[in-house]
């Protein structure tokens, strides 16, 4: 059983327990927001026993409308050793990997979001963007990990590697942040020690690059994340945190516009992506969109 969200006739964003294959409402909670209010012993009670009508519609990305994604840099000794090969400035990386407080930035909103067999996003003003496979936590407002998803946390390269100051125009951009395929919650999930993160990158049906880790190679707990996370802020709403990668293309590799990114994890599932170049101009073009 995972827990998917569906735009149904009746619910833009309806909450649905995904088993084989099919959907079923959960009638005390309509919607992810609403499970993610309550205490995990209390979701977890509530979806036991819930017998809910089959509803069909299209699945969206596994978050709620008004929930942020966050993420964790820095967490895996390839990423830190990545980081220092790309940046100017190697020594940041090697103190945040080091520190106690954790790398942890704004990644996205549900707007921002795209699920399984969407589009992610390059940015055309970056010469290398990779994606970043992760392991992501769903968290409840009271600071409970209720599931797991995955996520590419797509990144702008090149730009992040000029100036870390610009993590923010790496990391936050249209098409940036991919979740899915749904959340597994935790009390069935694998031991994070088994839990494997395997991905590759297809270019006109040929594996061009491929790469796995696990998760139990994560320098810093999931629980030690999250507590950062909650210092001095609240989320009431329930909020996603990816935590970080552990595999990364070399630093020669480009990712090209219509590659197809797969991201495997043992227990959780698939979630696969086409990439396209996101234009300087793409605003202008909304815009125009929106006028005709």
């Amino acid at each position: 059983m995972q827990l998917a969200v569906v735009e149904s006739a009746e619910n833009p964003f309806a909450l649905a327990k995904y088993v084989d294959g099919k959907y079923f409402a959960i009638n005390e909670l309509p919607t992810l927001t609403a499970a993610l209010k309550i205490p995990l012993a209390q979701l977890r009670e509530i979806l036991e026993r819930s017998n809910g009508p089959e509803i069909h519609g299209r699945e969206l990305p596994p978050l709620a409308p008004e929930s942020e994604v966050w993420g964790a840099g820095v967490t895996y000794l390839r990423s830190r050793d990545a980081r220092k090969e790309e940046s100017g400035t190697p020594d940041v990386y090697q103190k945040v990997y080091e520190a106690d407080r954790p790398e942890l930035f704004f990644k996205a909103n549900f707007r921002r979001t795209v699920g399984n067999g969407d589009v992610v996003g390059k940015r055309a003003d970056c010469t290398s963007t990779v994606p970043e496979p992760e392991v992501a936590i769903v968290v409840n407002a009271h600071e409970e990990i209720v599931g797991f998803t995955i996520c590419n946390d797509v990144t702008s390269r090149s730009i992040e590697g000029a100036n870390p100051l610009y993590l923010p125009q790496a990391k936050s951009y249209l098409g940036s942040t991919a979740l899915g395929p749904r959340i597994t919650p935790s009390w069935l999930a694998p031991e994070h020690s088994k839990m494997t993160i395997a991905a590759r990158i297809t270019r006109n049906g040929e594996v061009v690059w491929s790469a796995d880790t696990a998760l139990s190679s994560l320098n810093k707990s999931l629980e030690h994340l999250v507590g950062y996370l909650f210092r001095c802020q609240t989320f009431p709403d329930g909020v996603v945190l990816s935590t970080g990668t552990g595999i990364i293309p070399p630093l020669d590799f480009i990712m090209l516009e219509g590659d197809v990114v797969t991201i495997d994890v043992a227990g959780i599932g698939t979630l696969e992506n086409e990439v396209m170049e996101i234009p300087l101009d793409i605003n202008k073009k909304f815009q125009n969109a929106l006028k005709s």
